[in-house]
C-alpha cells in the first residue's frame, strides 16, 4: 500500500478505467433533516490532494442535505476486480470558477438538462420535463450553454479511506488509512 491514499486511489482507479465500464459511478450517501440516511449514485469528476469532485443541481435533496450536514460518505465498487474504496469526510462546496470549468467540458444535450431539470422535485408527466428541455434549446440556439446558477460542484475532504480487496475464503484484504495532522496512518483491517 503507497503512504499516500490518493496515490493508492489513483492506482487503483487507473486500472478501474481499463477494466470496469462506469468506473467513476459512485455512491454518495448523505443524511436528512431528521438523520436518516440517504444514498444515490454519482459521478466521480475528478481527484486529489484536494478532495473527491462531484457535481449537482444545487437545489437537489443531495444538495439541501448537504448544506444541512456538510459530511458525507462515497463507495466506489469495481465487481471485475472485487475491489471497493469507502471514503468519509466533509464536504465543501467547489468555487464557482471551477464549476464553470467542468460545466463547459459537458455535452450539449447534458447543459440543456442541468437547466431544465427541477432536480428532486415533483413532475407532472415526461410531457412536461420534455417541454423545459425544448424551452431551453430554443434559449440557447444560438451559441454556448452558460453554466446555470444553481448548477455546481462539492469536494469531499477525505479524513478516512478505506480500501478492500476481495479474496478467497471471505479473508478480504483491508486497510484503513486515516487523517492524522499532515499525514496519515494505515491499518489492516480484519476481514
Amino acid at each position: 500500500m503507497a503512504d499516500d491514499p490518493i496515490e493508492q486511489f489513483r492506482d487503483w482507479y487507473e486500472r478501474a478505467e481499463r477494466e470496469v465500464p462506469l468506473a467513476h459511478a459512485m455512491t454518495l450517501a448523505t443524511v436528512d433533516a431528521d438523520g436518516a440516511p440517504d444514498a444515490r449514485m454519482v459521478l466521480l469528476k475528478g481527484f486529489g490532494a484536494e478532495g473527491f469532485r462531484f457535481f449537482t443541481n444545487l437545489s437537489s435533496a443531495k444538495a439541501r442535505q448537504l448544506d444541512a450536514m456538510p459530511r458525507a460518505a462515497l463507495v466506489l465498487y469495481w465487481r471485475e476486480l472485487d475491489r471497493q474504496v469507502r471514503i468519509r469526510g466533509p464536504v465543501e462546496p467547489l468555487p464557482a470558477a471551477a464549476s464553470d470549468e467542468y460545466f463547459a467540458t459537458r455535452p450539449r444535450e447534458a447543459q440543456i438538462g442541468a437547466w431544465a431539470s427541477p432536480q428532486s422535485e415533483p413532475l407532472p408527466d415526461r410531457a412536461a420535463l420534455d417541454a423545459r428541455i425544448e424551452e431551453m434549446e430554443e434559449r440557447y440556439s444560438g451559441g454556448e450553454v452558460p453554466r446555470p446558477p444553481f448548477w455546481g460542484g462539492y469536494a469531499l475532504r477525505p479524513e478516512e479511506i478505506e480500501f478492500w480487496q476481495g479474496q478467497a475464503g471471505r479473508l478480504h484484504d483491508r486497510f484503513r488509512y486515516t487523517r492524522e495532522g499532515q499525514g496519515w496512518r494505515i491499518e489492516r483491517l480484519a476481514p
